[in-house]
């Protein structure tokens, strides 16, 4: 039966087996409170996702706050790390975020409703557990002047349905043409959702940095002032 199942169907089950597909729709906003490690140094994050696009990760360094990768909307702006002021992003980045601004609370979500397509690639071992290999392929996205396909592979268990890793190429920046890679684990309840309270981020066959997470609040009140660009 497991063979002979579609990407939707497992997508759909994916959902199913976190909560219910109808509950994830009744999702309005994520904040996590995480942290992870740099050189010995344990950095305390906070990242706030709203149903509407906007988002915001924020951290306090040296008695510094810190945000990067913050969207209002219209505005996708980052504190520079050199003059510790906030810089907006340039126009290419600005639009892909726009692309992406329904993809709450993940691109796989109502992927068909978004013109996104998935496609099941086969199985794969991760790790000795066997999965799914499912292509999701997005909207394009502009890299300096050029619209490239946009895509990401997920790696579902097939016993119990979850995420266990997503790989997708580096578009731009110092490790274009590389495999970023995703590791999810440890999930847990919140609110009747399930969520991956462990994600080990890096570079696939490279180094990786685990983001552990403490506490992961739904629904929630959030201070909107956090996403406007400082004037």
């Amino acid at each position: 039966m497991a063979s002979a199942q579609t990407a939707n169907e497992i997508i759909k089950n994916y959902f199913e087996a976190t909560g219910g597909y109808e509950e994830w729709s009744k999702l309005e906003s994520v904040k996590m409170t995480a942290k992870v490690n740099q050189q010995g140094l344990e950095i305390p994050l906070e990242i706030v996702q709203l149903k509407d696009g906007r988002q915001s990760t924020s951290f306090v360094v040296q008695g510094q706050k810190m945000y990067q990768g913050v969207f209002d909307g219209e505005t996708v702006w980052n504190t520079n790390f050199m003059t510790m002021k906030p810089e907006k992003a340039d126009d290419e980045t600005t639009a892909n975020m726009k692309l992406n601004s329904n993809d709450f609370p993940m691109d796989l979500y109502d992927f068909d409703k978004k013109g996104y397509t998935a496609e099941l690639l086969g199985s794969e071992t991760i790790e000795g557990t066997d999965t799914h290999k499912i292509k999701l392929t997005k909207e394009p996205i502009t890299v300096d002047g050029e619209k490239i396909d946009d895509v990401i592979y997920y790696f579902f268990d097939k016993d119990s349905g979850a995420i266990l890793m997503a790989e997708q190429e580096v578009k731009m920046g110092p490790q274009k043409g590389t495999i970023s890679q995703t590791v999810f684990s440890d999930y847990d309840e919140v609110n009747g959702l399930y969520f991956p309270f462990s994600m080990t981020q890096g570079v696939k066959g490279g180094q990786s940095q685990p983001l552990m997470i403490d506490a992961i609040e739904t629904n929630v009140e959030v201070d909107e002032t956090i996403f406007a660009f400082p004037e």
